[in-house]
C-alpha cells in the first residue's frame, strides 16, 4: 500500500513540474530581454498565416503597426491586409499594471486582455468574436511571443473553442526604421 501511495504521490509530482515548465518562468533567463514599450514604439511590419486544425494554411497575411507609448499607456495601431483581398484594423490600448504585467482593450476584444512578460517571451490571453465566412465564434487566444536577435518578434498563437485547438496563427514581426 505505501508502494502505490510512493508511486502516486511520484506521478503527481511530476505532472505538476511538466504543467510549470509550460509557463513564462522557464524564459526568464531568455535573451534577448523582451520590453514591450521599446518593441512596440514605432512601425513594424509584420508577415503572419493561420493554420487550421490539420496544419493546412488557411490563411495569409501581412500586418502594418504602429505603437506609441505615453507613461504607463501604449497605443499600438494595426492594419492587416490578407492575400484575399480583406482588410481589418484594430487599435490596442496596453496599460503596464506591475512589473511585466499588462492589460489591453480593442474594439473587438471581449473584456481586457491579460498579458505578462518575462525574459524573451511574452504571454497574452484575451477573447475575441471572430468572424469565418458567414458565422461568429467565440475563441479565446493563448498569444506566445518571443524576441529575437535583429528586431524580429515571433507572435504563435493557439486559437481554441471549448479548450481544444481549432487553430493556430503564427506571425513574424519586424522592427522597421523610423523615418525622419
Amino acid at each position: 500500500m505505501k508502494q502505490i501511495v510512493a508511486l502516486m504521490a511520484l506521478g503527481v509530482s511530476i505532472m505538476l513540474s511538466g504543467c510549470s515548465s509550460n509557463g513564462l518562468d522557464q524564459y526568464a533567463a531568455a535573451e534577448p530581454k523582451m520590453s514591450l514599450e521599446e518593441f512596440f514604439d514605432g512601425p513594424i511590419k509584420g508577415w503572419g498565416m493561420v493554420q487550421d486544425r490539420k496544419g493546412r494554411v488557411v490563411r495569409r497575411f501581412d500586418v502594418i503597426m504602429e505603437g506609441s507609448w505615453d507613461g504607463e499607456i501604449g497605443t499600438l495601431k494595426e492594419k492587416f491586409v490578407y492575400y484575399d483581398g480583406e482588410e481589418q484594423e484594430r487599435v490596442w490600448k496596453i496599460k503596464r499594471k506591475a512589473e511585466g504585467k499588462y492589460s489591453g482593450t480593442a474594439g473587438d476584444i471581449i473584456g481586457s486582455a491579460e498579458g505578462q512578460v518575462k525574459g524573451n517571451a511574452v504571454r497574452w490571453k484575451y477573447e475575441m468574436d471572430l468572424k469565418v465566412g458567414k458565422s461568429t465564434y467565440r475563441i479565446t487566444f493563448d498569444d506566445w511571443m518571443f524576441h529575437m536577435n535583429d528586431g524580429i518578434l515571433i507572435n504563435k498563437s493557439y486559437l481554441k473553442k471549448f479548450g481544444i485547438t481549432m487553430a493556430e496563427l503564427t506571425l513574424f514581426m519586424q522592427k522597421q526604421p523610423v523615418s525622419e
